[in-house]
């Protein structure tokens, strides 16, 4: 399936949930889930009850839409998630944050994850002092993102730079405001993600029946 490139908003309001697709827009009056809540589409004449696999699909899909993974890329961080040693739901969560499109976002360098990714495709963030275009890609604890030489000339770096102090990011990031770089810290816990969106133990639950 490709990626949807359709209005972002309307994702939020088919999952009955605001996801944050539209970074600072969608804490302004300007949002268009705040404004109609409701989904999109003709309302049905009445409501049907959903079932408990519906319910399971409704978490999942909510978590692959938060952080932009096409359901392929999806199965796959499940598969690694039940290989790996510790709770499967805590490596699931582990593996979307670690990705470098969503540290570029976590740290501030982009307002959205869909921001971010495009950052990275065009060559603007570096990894360890290299440039790393690919926004799947895992970073690991010690590892540095910042501008490439490319980005540094560019009038978006100058954009963040005026904005980066008012960012916060998480504590498993440090970021240096000054040198505008970051450092993968540690390890992302399941309480630093966006766990308030879904149930990662729930998506565990309907990938395995």
């Amino acid at each position: 399936m490709a990626r949807y490139t359709g209005p972002v908003c309307r994702l939020c309001r088919r999952h009955g949930e605001k996801l944050f697709l539209k970074g600072d827009r969608c804490f302004t009056p300007k949002c268009s889930f705040d404004r109609r809540p409701n989904p999109p589409g003709p309302r049905p004449a009445r409501r049907r009850k959903v079932s408990d696999r519906g319910l399971q699909l409704r978490e999942k899909q909510r978590a692959r839409v938060a952080y932009g993974v096409l359901e392929k890329q999806f199965v796959r961080y499940y598969k690694e998630a039940i290989r790996r040693p510790g709770v499967s739901g805590e490596n699931l969560v582990r593996l979307l944050e670690t990705r470098l499109d969503n540290i570029v976002y976590r740290l501030g360098f982009a307002d959205s994850r869909s921001q971010a990714r495009q950052l990275v495709r065009h060559g603007i963030i570096a990894v360890n002092g290299r440039k790393l275009d690919v926004p799947s890609a895992h970073l690991k604890e010690g590892d540095v993102v910042s501008f490439t030489a490319r980005g540094l000339r560019s009038e978006y770096y100058k954009i963040v730079q005026d904005g980066i102090k008012s960012k916060n990011s998480p504590s498993w990031l440090t970021l240096d405001a000054a040198g505008m770089t970051g450092r993968v810290a540690g390890v992302p816990t399941v309480a630093q993600g966006e766990t308030h969106l879904f149930n990662e133990n729930v998506i565990i639950e309907y990938y395995s029946r």
